[in-house]
């Protein structure tokens, strides 16, 4: 289905570059059939020569839509009013619009771009570029189920994705959305840890990212509850309980859970 899709990606950044690369590299589009526009041109050369050959680097905005059946928009929040006013007389009720932006409601991109327009707003993350993103997708009131199938195609090559109710998007941004650099900092303080209890960085740094992939991989394939598999691994007297008592007295729990509202609530004033 995607394969014979157009594609313009409008905006060359992290998550549209790790978007672009991702579905090239999952082989779910072509190259060829991408085409990429930055207001920075050297930037779009740049990501086209890591989507593969054949990527198109259009000489405008206009140009990069005109003849796309899907329309990416990985710009930052405060130019998506910009955009969709520079393309209103453009995008026509035969194009999917896809937005990527944090905190922009599908009601104000409605009211930006002719009537019919359907629109699917979603949040991925950056793990989208090695095809382990998580991906949450909501519709406007123009948006079909064969829209939101596309949207669903188009994000499960690059990962997991859901649907949600768009009240639910600010909540979703502040878990998987900015999740990946409090799973970064993690891995960076258990490499710390194995530093100072004597590893080489470059060790400890492994086991740490290959001990966080293999635990979310279990919390996905075995379907158990993260207590439960805590609680496998943790027995009576020994070193992981010992460890569980510190981070909890360092209020390692809340202070995720802090992180999460905290990013919510930005996404939320962004809106």
């Amino acid at each position: 289905m995607l394969r014979e899709k157009n594609l313009a990606v409008i905006g060359s950044g992290m998550m549209g570059g790790a978007l672009a690369c991702g579905l090239a590299q999952a082989g779910a589009m072509l190259p060829s059939r991408i085409l990429l526009y930055d207001t920075d041109a050297h930037k779009a050369r740049e990501l086209a020569a890591k989507v593969g050959e054949g990527a198109y680097v259009a000489e405008s905005l206009i140009a990069a839509v005109q003849g796309a059946d899907l329309i990416l928009l990985a710009v930052k929040p405060a130019i998506i009013p910009d955009v969709l006013t520079a393309l209103t007389q453009t995008i026509s009720p035969s194009q999917l619009v896809l937005s990527i932006a944090a905190g922009i409601r599908v009601e104000t991109m409605e009211a930006l771009v002719a009537p019919g327009v359907p629109i699917i707003r979603a949040m991925p993350n950056t793990p989208c570029l090695v095809g382990e993103g998580a991906t949450a997708v909501c519709r406007g009131t123009s948006a079909t189920e064969d829209h939101l199938k596309i949207a669903l195609s188009l994000f499960s090559s690059v990962g997991l994705t859901v649907e949600v109710t768009e009240r639910l998007m600010d909540a979703v941004t502040g878990v998987s959305g900015s999740g990946p650099a409090y799973v970064y900092l993690m891995i960076e303080a258990l490499t710390d840890g194995g530093v100072k209890a004597g590893l080489s960085r470059p060790t400890a740094r492994a086991l740490a990212a290959q001990t966080v992939m293999g635990s979310a991989k279990m919390v996905l394939e075995t379907g158990e509850h993260p207590m439960q598999l805590k609680d496998n691994v943790t027995t009576p007297g020994g070193t992981t309980i010992a460890a569980v008592a510190a981070l909890e007295r360092g209020g390692f729990r809340i202070a995720v859970i802090d992180a999460v509202e905290a990013a919510a609530k930005r996404s939320s004033e962004l809106s």
